[in-house]
This record gives structure tokens, C-alpha cells and sequence, in this order.
């Protein structure tokens, strides 16, 4: 599990919760219930309305997966596609059947069967692309509306505080609430540009984030089974596989060789 997410928005509510404590404020001024349900429920609202009902039930659906992380990196399928390479140059590409139930994902899985089945490699290669091309569009989409969220809950907010401050003109006559009243009314700029920048964009960068990491891990699946299919040596796959990674992984160095002994005489 990765705890980037989680962690980073305990550490920015946690600043925002020092800030108050430090200036003297008391936090029950800034979780009003009007104004909160006027910017959030508004936001979720055109969100919904920009985007249709199944992109909005996508986008929320995903919010389990983006709490939790990418469930490997993308460096992790090498091991398993030189294995196959070696599997291929040793046994013959019709062995590979043998691997279909290890395979971490049904995309691979899908990849070692056509490889095994001899499909040709224009062909193979326009199936494997077209599948990344379309999976890759269907993670963007929870991305984009969760960045559409991020644009309309600041102007939201503004709307909550020009209601708030049309009540607090038709109560001029009451100048002991005026106080009140007109830091209540700001409280709605405050979580719109609070919502919008604490969870909403921050959610719409990791899914994207998460997006383009699967959408790497996919093209590494592709290069390394087209590779195997045209004969390349496992290792020469791996250095090109990993010369196509954003984050190698470690690699350890041999130790260099000991010095030979000097001859005494």
C-alpha cells in the first residue's frame, strides 16, 4: 500500500489546524454546516452534471484504489517477461501456455496467449496498443472529473459568500452581529478553496499519476512480448526494458575482482 496520499493530507489539514491554533481561532468557526453543505454538495453536484452518471459512479468508485496505490511498479513485470524470454529460447514459444495462470493481470495474460498462438506480430501489436489506448482513456476519466471538481468548488465558494453577504446587508441594522455574520459568510470562500486544493485536485493528480504508471507497466508488457516474439535474448530484453522505465529498480554491482598477489621475489 502507498500512504503518499494519505500522509500528505494529514500533513496540509494538520498546517492548516497549527495556523488556527497559533493565530487564537477556534475551529468550531470554520465548520458551519450551511456553508459546507452549499460548497460540497454543489461541487459533487455540477461535477455530476458536467460528466455523466457513470463517469460520476466510475470517478467515486476509484477513490479505493487511489487511497491504496498502484499495486507494484511498473519495473516489476521484467523479471517475469525475461523469464518468458527464457522459457521461449529454450522450450519454443508454444510452452509459454504453461505460464498463462501465473500471469499477473489479464491484459498480460491475454498478451502470452496470442504470443503462444503464433498471432502475427503487425496484428498482435495493433491488439496490444488499441487495449492501452482504450484503458488508459477509462483511467483518465475519474482524473478529469475530479479536476473538474477542483474548478468549480472555488467559484462555488464565492457564491456562498456573495449569498451569506446579501443576508448581512438586510441586517445592517444589527451592528453586534455584523462581526459575526460577515466572517460566517467567508467561510464558504475558505472550503471552496479549501475542498478544491486539499482533496479534489490532490485526488485528480494521483489517479492521473496512477493512470500513467499503469499505462507504462502495460507498455513495458507490450515491448517485452513482442521482443520475445521476435527472438531477443533475455538479456538484452531486460536492459531495453529497463532503459524504458521512469524508476529503475536496484541493481546490484559485482563485487570487482580481488588484485593478484605480488610474487614476493
Amino acid at each position: 500500500m502507498d500512504f503518499a496520499f494519505i500522509a500528505g493530507v494529514v500533513i496540509a489539514f494538520g498546517a492548516l489546524y497549527a495556523m488556527i491554533t497559533m493565530e487564537g481561532a477556534h475551529l468550531s468557526a470554520l465548520f458551519l454546516p450551511a456553508p459546507m453543505i452549499l460548497v460540497l454538495g454543489s461541487t459533487i453536484g455540477v461535477g455530476i452534471a458536467s460528466h455523466t452518471v457513470k463517469d460520476a459512479l466510475s470517478a467515486f468508485g476509484s477513490l479505493g484504489a487511489m487511497v491504496r496505490g498502484p499495486r507494484s511498479t511498473p519495473a516489476s513485470v521484467i523479471p517475469l517477461l525475461v523469464g518468458y524470454a527464457e522459457k521461449a529460447r529454450t522450450e519454443g514459444l508454444l510452452r509459454l501456455e504453461d505460464e498463462l495462470d501465473g500471469a499477473p493481470d489479464e491484459y498480460t495474460r491475454r498478451a502470452v496467449q496470442a504470443l503462444a498462438d503464433g498471432v502475427d506480430a503487425e496484428d498482435l501489436r495493433t491488439l496490444m496498443d488499441d487495449e492501452i489506448v482504450a484503458v488508459a482513456g477509462r483511467r483518465r476519466i475519474a482524473s478529469k472529473f475530479f479536476a473538474a471538481l477542483g474548478g468549480y468548488a472555488p467559484t462555488i465558494g464565492i457564491v456562498g459568500t456573495v449569498v451569506s453577504l446579501t443576508h448581512v446587508l438586510e441586517n445592517l441594522d444589527k451592528p453586534d452581529e455584523l462581526g459575526h455574520m460577515i466572517a460566517a459568510a467567508f467561510v464558504a470562500t475558505l472550503w471552496g478553496l479549501l475542498s478544491a486544493n486539499f482533496l479534489w485536485n490532490p485526488i485528480a493528480g494521483r489517479l492521473s499519476r496512477m493512470a500513467a504508471l499503469e499505462q507504462e507497466r502495460m507498455t513495458l508488457v507490450c515491448e517485452g512480448i513482442l521482443a520475445i516474439q521476435a527472438g531477443s535474448p533475455p538479456r538484452l530484453l531486460e536492459e531495453r526494458l529497463l532503459a524504458l522505465t521512469t524508476y529503475k529498480p536496484g541493481r546490484k554491482r559485482a563485487a570487482p575482482a580481488a588484485a593478484p598477489a605480488e610474487d614476493p621475489a
